[in-house]
């Protein structure tokens, strides 16, 4: 059974940082392309970023280009997201899935960022 665990959100500042973590489980977690996608309140989804099985090819949305940074490791199953420059319109529902860009798939249960003063 696919399991995804995001963690690391919570409450910062503009200008601040925040590093998520998403645990997976119940899948060859080496083998699969990840993203990171986004919900905003009152909108859609929001494709983040992706980074494929070696980690050695990554993507970004234009809105975190610069200031977001996915990497993985394959030997504790674990997707990573160093979120830097925080501004208030990252807030939202952060979320990790299987797949790349416009294909992900299978999200985790998500964990919330709000960037306020």
């Amino acid at each position: 059974q696919v399991q995804l665990v995001e963690s690391g959100g919570g409450l910062v500042q503009p200008g601040g940082s925040l590093r998520l973590s998403c645990a997976a489980s119940g899948f060859t977690f080496s083998i699969y392309s990840m993203s990171w996608v986004r919900q905003a309140p009152g909108k859609g989804l929001e494709w983040v970023s992706d980074i494929n099985s070696g980690g050695g090819s990554t993507s970004y949305a234009d809105s975190v280009k610069g200031r977001f940074t996915i990497s993985r490791d394959n030997a504790k199953n674990t997707l990573y997201l160093q979120m830097n420059s925080l501004k208030p319109e990252d807030t939202a529902v952060y979320y990790c899935a299987k797949g790349r860009g416009s294909s992900w798939y299978s999200k985790g249960q998500g964990t919330q960022v709000t960037v306020s003063s």
